[in-house]
């Protein structure tokens, strides 16, 4: 159930003008999945190799056996009975990882994908074999292209490129690809710098493979006995918070009940993981920022996410994870709203 089709490197060297520290190669990735969350799963996913000039060198694609219930079937048309006889992740992470090495992952909302593959890589024990990546979405914005959105078939349209399948993994990664070689040689004719943000391995992907969260207990057994999750969902809508805002925290200070903290960027610990223990200490986890925010909590200095450049803009203070970590241990009561 596997493809792989390799075709020809250009046998040109690099144009003098091309920026001698771009990266030598990319891997542009799509993935496909069960749902949005941290227990969601990869269902299919897709790799173009591309030299450091953007030209395709190969590409591979398959399913993936997620083990559970496949999640919108009306979005990626993969039902339990066309993922049965598929590989699960552990048997395509020898393959997913050769072609990953050495590359900076490009993807449409490039933190996504990361993150999925990164939590399916530390269900298997092991990591990545991704060091930075490069998300498209801020790439077209930084070259200032004219687009009505920044969606996938909108970037597509403005570079001619005709999607024929959309929310497959393979005609996907095949898109982005084709609209990602145009994107990268302006950037160089421009002398733009690459918007690459380091990738860090995941510390913490709980739930492990078939472990269902305490908060959804399982449907009955699934495909290939397997305990089925339940339906699809989106991202849960956190509860108010019961503490009124005391403002902005002072460095040096404790964190206070009903500070209000964003995040940004990659975690060691998983993303939700962090959310739930900043909620369950009495904090109020926002998902922007603005002048009511209280602290943003981000590993990356270099200003690249929306959130970090307006938390810079309004003197909002930034702590790493680390930092953020230790103040969770000691949170001071707060006021009730």
């Amino acid at each position: 159930m596997h493809t792989s089709i390799t075709g020809q490197p250009p046998g040109a060297g690099a144009r003098p003008e091309w920026p001698a520290h771009y990266p030598a190669g990319y891997a542009v990735v799509d993935v496909e999945t069960t749902g949005l969350s941290r227990t969601d799963r990869i269902v299919s996913a897709a790799v173009y190799r591309l030299d450091g000039h953007g030209e395709v060198v190969d590409h591979w694609y398959s399913p993936v056996n997620p083990l559970r219930d496949p999640g919108p079937v009306w979005i990626h048309g993969l039902t339990s009975e066309l993922l049965a006889d598929a590989p699960t992740f552990p048997e395509v992470a020898e393959e997913l990882t050769a072609r990953l090495a050495g590359r900076v992952l490009v993807a449409h909302n490039a933190r996504f994908d990361w993150t999925m593959l990164a939590r399916e890589f530390a269900r298997c024990g092991g990591e990545a074999a991704v060091e930075e990546r490069l998300c498209t979405i801020v790439l077209s914005k930084e070259l200032a292209l004219p687009l009505r959105d920044h969606k996938l078939p909108t970037l597509a349209a403005h570079f001619g490129v005709r999607p024929r399948h959309a929310h497959h993994a393979l005609d996907d990664a095949r898109v982005l690809a084709e609209v990602f070689r145009p994107s990268l040689r302006m950037a160089a004719d421009a002398g733009l710098e690459l918007p690459l943000q380091r990738c860090r391995p995941m510390a913490d992907p709980t739930p492990y493979e078939n472990e269902a969260p305490a908060s959804l207990p399982p449907s009955p057994t699934g495909p290939n006995g397997a305990t089925a999750f339940r339906q699809w969902r989106p991202r849960r809508t956190r509860a108010a918070c019961p503490y009124a805002n005391p403002g902005a925290w002072q460095p040096e200070s404790r964190l206070v009940q009903g500070m209000r903290i964003a995040f940004t960027g990659d975690t060691a610990i998983d993303r939700e993981v962090l959310e739930d223990r900043a909620e369950r200490a009495g904090l109020k986890v926002a998902t922007s920022v603005s002048g009511r925010t209280s602290l943003l909590v981000t590993n990356d200095r270099a200003d690249r996410t929306t959130k970090a450049r307006r938390a810079r803009e309004l003197s909002t203070p930034v702590v790493d994870e680390p930092t953020f970590l230790k103040l969770l241990e000691d949170v001071a009561p707060g006021r009730p709203a």
